[in-house]
């Protein structure tokens, strides 16, 4: 029968790069106390939109993939910067890969930072379900709308970017890949629309159109999620850590990366790390650094890895697949 594959990876960053010591000349930081705390040296900040960014890393894919857009009757994008409330960015993308008049689902994901996870998955179980054949999941974002630039607490954590997969049925194949996620409702990590403000949420939380994140609450958060994710991950897929080449983790601090690796034992050489060159990019964190990591030859044909993540809402999860 075959499972379902991952063939083919892309990306797209902007090219305008931000370094810590531009950000120190905005708001009261410097480029050592961002690196001490979370590893971050520069990110990228798009004029862009969310959707020119998912389709530039959708058409990296395809062709790395060896596909054309008529091969793709999938499309989920796991987004927190849509463009609009409506069409989703999904939908946009299939209008410009132009494919309007063919069979085609498409719609977005918000799961904020786990939302690739989370897209995967859905993509996985509609091809499982034999509803569609071959599927494109995106995880892009333009983060640098909804931050506060005066904010130096949040500022220098983010930046704008797109990666996407393609995944599909191949006859030839016959790994499995595997899921783990989770969530739990809380605003720890809130970015309140205008067009929401009718929110039962605490009014201190209401800061506009505004990223707001509890720091210290995240950072504990993310240290028991990641590491519950990779433990959780291993046990259903019956793999031992020695079997994974590689972890691509959420690119959100790397304390917390080696941190849950001193935990678990883990060396921090199994990591995979790009966060010093992006920041946080949210939903489309994981989706790059796997790129990236198959870019540059740490990730070779036959190799498994785990992708794992964590984010607001609270969400959380990881999966196991073989390249």
């Amino acid at each position: 029968m075959g499972k379902i594959r991952i063939s083919g990876f892309g990306k797209a960053l902007p090219s305008n790069i931000v370094t810590n010591s531009q950000l120190s000349e905005m708001v009261e930081t410097t480029d050592e106390w961002i690196v001490q705390r979370t590893g971050i040296r520069e990110r990228r900040i798009s004029d862009e939109t969310t959707t020119e960014l998912a389709v530039r890393a959708a058409r990296a894919a395809l062709k790395n993939a060896g596909k054309v857009p008529e091969d793709i009757d999938l499309i989920i994008c796991a987004t927190t910067t849509p463009d609009n409330f409506v069409p989703s960015v999904a939908c946009m993308v299939q209008n410009h890969l132009g494919i309007n008049d063919k069979s085609v689902t498409a719609f977005d994901v918000n799961a904020a930072c786990t939302g690739f996870i989370y897209a995967a998955k859905a993509a996985y179980s509609l091809i499982k379900a034999q509803e569609h054949r071959c599927a494109l999941v995106i995880g892009a974002e333009t983060l640098s709308r909804i931050i506060d630039f005066n904010d130096n607490n949040t500022c220098v954590l983010f930046g704008d970017g797109a990666g996407a997969i393609i995944m599909e049925k191949d006859a030839d194949y016959s790994e499995e890949i595997f899921f783990y996620t989770n969530s739990m409702g809380n605003d720890q990590f809130l970015c309140a629309k205008s067009a929401a403000m009718n929110t039962h949420m605490d009014n201190r939380q209401l800061i506009g159109e505004f990223l707001k994140m509890e720091g210290s609450e995240v950072f504990k958060f993310a240290l028991k999620a990641l590491g519950s994710s990779i433990e959780e991950i291993l046990k259903i897929s019956g793999d031992d850590i020695d079997d994974i080449k590689l972890i691509i983790p959420h690119q959100a601090n790397y304390r917390i990366i080696y941190r849950v690796g001193r935990q678990m034992g883990i060396d921090r050489e199994k990591f995979y790390i790009n966060l010093q060159k992006y920041g946080n990019t949210a939903a489309a964190s994981t989706a790059i650094a796997l790129c990236e990591a198959v870019e540059e030859g740490r990730l070779e044909k036959g190799d498994k890895v785990i992708a794992a993540a964590f984010g607001g809402g609270m969400t959380w999860g990881a999966a196991i697949f073989q390249i």
